[in-house]
């Protein structure tokens, strides 16, 4: 009996910090309709439907913006990607990112300019109109499929400009 007490003992001393800590912590994702100034976020989206504006703002991971919203962004940075997928329009210039961009079948205006981009900057099958200006690039400027097509200059590349933004 004393043997069993003694090894129930331990399992519970093991089992202890396990209970105490609970599962890991995930980052957060903050939604955004209308504006945020500088502040730090872990992960961002803009709902279908809504508009966003930062300025200043630090997102610690990703930003996402989704069908029909709005994204107006300037002098913020994020770490992670900006993928926009059927937005309203999309405008991010003067900033700093992490990763990539990626704006796909926007139905309105999209604007990448003045930015640091450690990943590539993409744009498939929009329709409001591309403009991609002055940007410093770390991986390709890739845009395919854009009616009418991309618009802009002056954008350094560290990788290739390719198919309608080889000019660019």
């Amino acid at each position: 009996m004393r043997k069993l007490f003694v090894g129930l003992l331990i399992s519970l001393f093991a089992l202890t910090p396990m209970l105490a800590t609970g599962p890991a912590a995930l980052a957060e994702e903050r939604s955004c309709s209308g504006s945020l100034g500088r502040v730090t976020v872990d992960n961002l989206r803009v709902p279908s439907g809504r508009s966003c504006t930062l300025n200043g703002t630090t997102v610690k991971g990703n930003i996402v913006v989704e069908r029909g919203a709005r994204l107006n962004a300037s002098a913020f940075a994020v770490n992670g990607s900006i993928q926009a997928e059927g937005a309203a329009g999309v405008a991010v210039g003067s900033s700093s990112i992490g990763g990539s961009v990626q704006i796909v079948a926007s139905s309105g205006p999209a604007r990448v300019s003045g930015n640091a981009v450690k990943g590539d900057i993409q744009f498939f099958s929009n329709r409001g109109g591309v403009a991609v200006q002055s940007n410093r690039v770390d991986g390709n400027l890739q845009c395919k499929s854009n009616a009418p097509a991309p618009t802009g200059g002056g954008n350094v590349v560290q990788g290739n400009k390719e198919d309608q933004c080889r000019r660019l």
